[in-house]
């Protein structure tokens, strides 16, 4: 592995743009938040990280890039998750989490040319506060959501557990709410996908141009060691064998021909491809 692909498993993503055939794809950061890694994924031990130090930042922790991938074609606009919105994270004693933060995915639509209100849809990978953020803090100065014109789209199971969430979240998020099944279109070319195991109705997204396809990957990999050792569950996930179950078929299907990732907390190499090499997952 390279000095700068070392570099880049250990620090937060930036904009990213790829294109995909007529589609553009662009990584739009919110911030970042710290996972201690043996609490993280229990599977691993303090071995595994000593071999493998590019994943770690200066205090020995994984480095999670929060935020939302904008997906563009013929002057459409579709955001895949919503980053944290502004709040902060603590680190707590004995959390797998540490310390992080957010706000930040408005001004860096701003910075690609796209108003919230030019979002026709947000499409929720899973119910997680640094995956909504944005989809129910209103937009500063405002009192209305950031993304006005949009619809929010998840699956039923997720919507119906939503566990976790605030009234206020609720509140926010009901009106907009559109249920999906898996295997549906809810935007031209992209279709979802469901892989529970991190939450009850935790869903992929698969984007598609002509021949070539990139699949969102959510929570279901949280870092891009996983991808190596698809077994290695996080301790937040709700049911961790599932999880494993549905992780060994994405990094599958990662494998195939014209197939990309994304991986949103995948540090600075959020958009990578799956080889036969090791590592396998190799950043773009």
């Amino acid at each position: 592995m390279t000095t700068f692909q070392n570099d880049r498993l250990r620090r937060p993503a930036g904009l990213q743009t790829l294109t995909l055939g007529d589609t553009t794809l662009t990584y739009v950061p919110d911030g970042v938040v710290e996972l201690v890694p043996r609490r993280w994924l229990p599977d691993t031990t303090d071995e595994v990280w000593r071999a493998h130090p590019e994943y770690l930042s200066e205090s020995g922790n994984l480095v999670a890039s929060i935020g939302g991938l904008l997906v563009e074609r013929d002057g459409r606009a579709l955001l895949i998750d919503a980053g944290l919105g502004p709040e902060t994270i603590t680190a707590e004693p004995d959390s797998p989490v540490g310390a992080g933060h957010g706000g930040a995915l408005l001004d860096n639509l701003a910075k690609v040319g796209r108003a919230p209100s030019e979002i026709e849809t947000v499409a929720i990978t899973h119910l997680h506060p640094d995956h909504i953020g944005w989809a129910w803090h209103p937009e500063p100065g405002s009192d209305r959501p950031a993304f006005t014109g949009a619809d929010y789209v998840l699956t039923s199971p997720e919507w119906a557990t939503r566990d976790g969430l605030t009234e206020e979240m609720v509140d926010a998020l009901a009106p907009r709410a559109r249920t999906v099944t898996d295997g549906q279109e809810i935007w031209p070319g992209v279709t979802a996908m469901l892989t529970p195991g991190h939450t009850a109705g935790h869903t992929s997204y698969v984007i598609t141009s002509g021949d070539q396809r990139l699949i969102v990957l959510g929570d279901a990999l949280h870092c891009a060691i996983q991808v190596d050792h698809p077994d290695w569950s996080a301790a937040v996930d709700v049911d961790m064998a599932q999880s494993a179950q549905f992780r060994h078929r994405l990094v599958a299907e990662l494998r195939k021909p014209d197939t990309l990732g994304y991986g949103i907390h995948f540090a600075d190499a959020v958009f990578g491809r799956v080889t036969d090499t090791t590592p396998a997952w190799q950043p773009i």
